[in-house]
């Protein structure tokens, strides 16, 4: 079952990457965004939860960095 947490987490982080260097429109991002989708399909699929595969601990979190609304953008006044 680990197997398919470190895949969806493999295949989520080569998504970025190829984002990052190639753009949305590529098709080699194309395919790892589709691969990362179907991993974490199998994930979610075989019982585990969202939160197996993206930790609240990490940095990406909401709310982990100074002034970081928790849940979407602050509504002050």
């Amino acid at each position: 079952m680990a197997a398919l947490i470190r895949a969806a987490r493999t295949a989520q982080h080569l998504a970025v990457r190829a984002l990052t260097v190639h753009g949305l429109a590529h098709p080699i991002t194309l395919a790892l965004l589709a691969a990362a989708s179907t991993a974490a399909a199998r994930a979610w699929e075989a019982g585990h939860q969202v939160t197996d595969i993206h930790p609240a601990g990490t940095a990406s979190s909401p709310g982990t960095h100074p002034g970081a609304a928790p849940y979407g953008p602050s509504r002050r006044p």
